[in-house]
């Protein structure tokens, strides 16, 4: 679990101080959108008050509350996993990257009311509209991590014990 402890600590660091640097520092909040690598990479300030995309957005002080609870209740359900049943490196590391992300989107929630949504990314003749963040790039990996590595470091769950013919 310390593997899960300090990936969580590092991405989560690192999406705090990302937004604390873009919003506050840039002052992004404010001037809205800074080309940094014109399409492929720009800023683009967004505060998202659903989920992805910014679905399910319309009663803001509901929805914030309510998925503060959902994301506590997925780490919380990721902790007991790792606990249980804890996978190879790969899954620890997984999970770290999850929990790290949702925390950092929590506070936001907690702070703003809304995530902080900032990167933005284009190629190729097609603008893409929406923007994310470095704990939204965490969750998306750790969640698939998860799927691919999760399984036990023994190749067997608890559930999976043999069992005795009669």
């Amino acid at each position: 679990m310390a593997l899960v402890f300090w990936v969580s600590f590092w991405t989560f660091l690192l999406d705090q101080v990302t937004k604390y640097v873009v919003v506050h520092m840039l002052d992004l909040k404010t001037v809205g959108s800074l080309d940094v690598i014109d399409p492929f990479l720009n800023l683009r300030m967004a505060w998202n008050y659903g989920i992805n995309f910014g679905l399910f957005a319309s009663n803001q002080d509901v929805m914030r509350w309510a998925l503060i609870a959902l994301a506590l209740g997925i780490v919380a359900v990721v902790i007991v996993w790792m606990l249980r049943d804890p996978p190879g490196k790969l899954g620890l590391i997984s999970a770290g990257l999850l929990i790290g992300g949702a925390l950092g989107n929590i506070v936001d929630r907690v702070l703003y009311g809304a995530v902080a949504d900032f990167l933005n990314m284009s190629c190729c003749g097609i603008e893409n509209p929406y923007a994310f963040n470095v704990a939204d790039i965490t969750i998306f990996i750790g969640a698939f991590g998860l799927v691919f590595f999760g399984g036990s470091e023994s190749g067997k769950s608890a559930g999976d014990a043999p069992r005795k013919s009669r």
